[in-house]
């Protein structure tokens, strides 16, 4: 094996992170294939200090250089790095370069209330032309305003603003950068001109010197510092910026082999989008919660984030924490033994967002909205798991709405394919296939950045037939169509509900 064509990928989620070695394997373009393998694996634990709630980004950076480390101790020698994470968060450092803080998670309450605010002082519409975001709480631009509403003393003394993976690929590098998916995801990029707002930042009163200039993924950044190597004792390894948002990482992976494609990405968040040559800035896009969001090849996905998965990991939490460990495969096949649709939830209220107390609010959601009240794990996973796979046949339906097209099945992509039945609703819901593969699609996107960084694929749709040809798919065909159309009809008036 050509060590050019062994590359590391950090994938690092909500609630965990991973290093993945990626080697390439044949001669030519029909031959070669993709081989993954996991080397490291490590919690991300959110830290509450205070009213405020942070990420440890030390101890994720220490978790990376261990994987580092491991993966020369195992013979590998890896030539490039990359690094995806989930969005919007960032780090500040000061004028010596040195981080001031620990990053606060999207989750902390502090932007409570900044999007009506800036609303009533922009519009909304115009908002969304110039960000072209889904309007979240969590989205950078109002975790900045709340610090400048604070007058919190580190947006005074930073100089430079670097979006987490960015943050951590400087720690281990000493070189700045700003990654294009990753600034897409602050609604401080203009979709159109891919330049940062500089006016809102003005307006604001954000320091709109601390922004870098974004790069396209694909770009080489440089190696590892002098530092880290002599700490961990391995030669240096060059660091490529990939789509470093790790939605749009997972994007590159999809298998498609043709035009247009629809796909759900689906894990703590599920993303429901399809993949544009320019972002859609209508109002009706607006009106139905679309983001425009920066990926691999200079595309835009325009894709809808909805509440996914997290609402049954939290729930998992609470019954571990009372003393019911229930694995998410044992939650599956409970789940599949109860009556379908008795409960539905509209996952994307916003009672859902925050922790704690995940199943009373399943269960008070059901109360307020006259249905029966879920009781046992195995009743509270069946309707979640309903009610995301109606939400996901929502979200087709509004994305043909809004690009005129019609798609013959959905992709399914990332770590909550490994739930089938959640997999078999899908198809279920949308009456179309489900084409579910590949799991790793965060990490294998990140490793085909860096392949077509290295010169080892031409292009993002030979990136894809490399992942086409490496992984295997499982298709789900639709069955019951008539009573999930009814499902659904009962489901479209409860969302009605919520918006009056």
């Amino acid at each position: 094996m050509e060590q050019a064509t062994t590359v590391l990928a950090f994938d690092l989620g909500a609630s965990s992170g991973r290093a993945l070695i990626g080697r390439l394997t044949g001669s030519d373009l029909a031959e070669r294939r993709l081989e993954v393998e996991e080397i490291h694996r490590f919690p991300n634990v959110a830290v509450q200090v205070g009213r405020h709630l942070h990420w440890d980004i030390l101890r994720l950076l220490q978790e990376m250089k261990h994987a580092l480390r491991k993966a020369f101790q195992l013979g590998y020698k890896p030539v490039t790095f990359g690094v995806d994470t989930w969005g919007v968060d960032f780090g500040l450092l000061d004028a010596n370069g040195e981080l001031l803080g620990n990053p606060y998670h999207y989750r902390d309450p502090h932007t409570e209330g900044l999007i009506e605010e800036i609303e009533a002082r922009f519009g909304r519409g115009e908002l969304f032309r110039q960000g072209g975001l889904q309007f979240m709480p969590f989205n950078t631009v109002y975790q900045l305003y709340a610090m400048k509403k604070a007058a919190s003393p580190k947006l005074e003394a930073a100089r430079t603003l670097l979006l987490t993976p960015d943050l951590l690929v400087y720690l281990l590098t000493g070189k700045r950068v700003c990654e294009f998916s990753m600034a897409t995801t602050t609604q401080l990029l203009h979709p159109d001109t891919r330049k940062w707002n500089t006016a809102l930042m003005k307006e604001l009163g954000i320091p709109e010197e601390v922004f870098l200039e974004p790069v396209y993924p694909g770009t080489r950044i440089g190696p590892l510092s002098e530092e880290v190597c002599e700490e961990l004792a391995i030669p240096a390894v060059e660091a490529v910026a990939v789509a470093t948002h790790d939605t749009e990482s997972a994007v590159a992976a999809i298998p498609a082999a043709a035009e247009p494609f629809v796909y759900l990405v689906c894990g703590t968040w599920s993303l429901v989008g399809t993949e544009l040559d320019q972002p859609l800035l209508t109002e009706e896009a607006m009106e139905l919660e679309f983001s425009n969001e920066g990926g691999v090849g200079g595309k835009y996905q325009l894709l809808k984030n909805i509440m996914g998965l997290w609402i049954l990991q939290e729930c998992r939490r609470e019954w571990e924490e009372q003393g019911m460990a229930f694995s998410f495969g044992e939650l599956a096949v409970m789940a599949e033994q109860e009556e379908p649709f008795r409960y539905l939830i509209n996952p994307d209220d916003l009672r859902f967002f925050g922790p704690s107390n995940m199943t009373e609010k399943v269960s008070s959601y059901c109360r307020e909205t006259g249905q029966p009240v879920p009781e046992s794990a195995a009743e509270v996973a069946r309707c979640i798991m309903d009610s995301l796979a109606l939400k996901y046949r929502n979200a087709l339906e509004q994305i043909e709405k809004l690009t005129g097209k019609h798609y013959g099945g959905m992709h399914m992509v990332g770590g909550g394919i490994q739930n089938k039945l959640l997999c078999g609703l899908t198809a279920n819901a949308i009456g179309r296939p489900v084409w579910a593969g590949p799991v790793e699609a965060s990490a294998i996107g990140n490793m085909l950045a860096q392949f077509m960084a290295l010169g080892e694929c031409a292009n993002l749709e030979e990136a894809r037939q490399l992942s086409a040809a490496s992984f295997p798919v499982d298709i789900y065909e639709p069955a019951d169509t008539d009573v999930w159309n009814e499902a659904y009809a009962r489901f479209k008036q409860l969302l009605q509900a919520d918006l009056n």
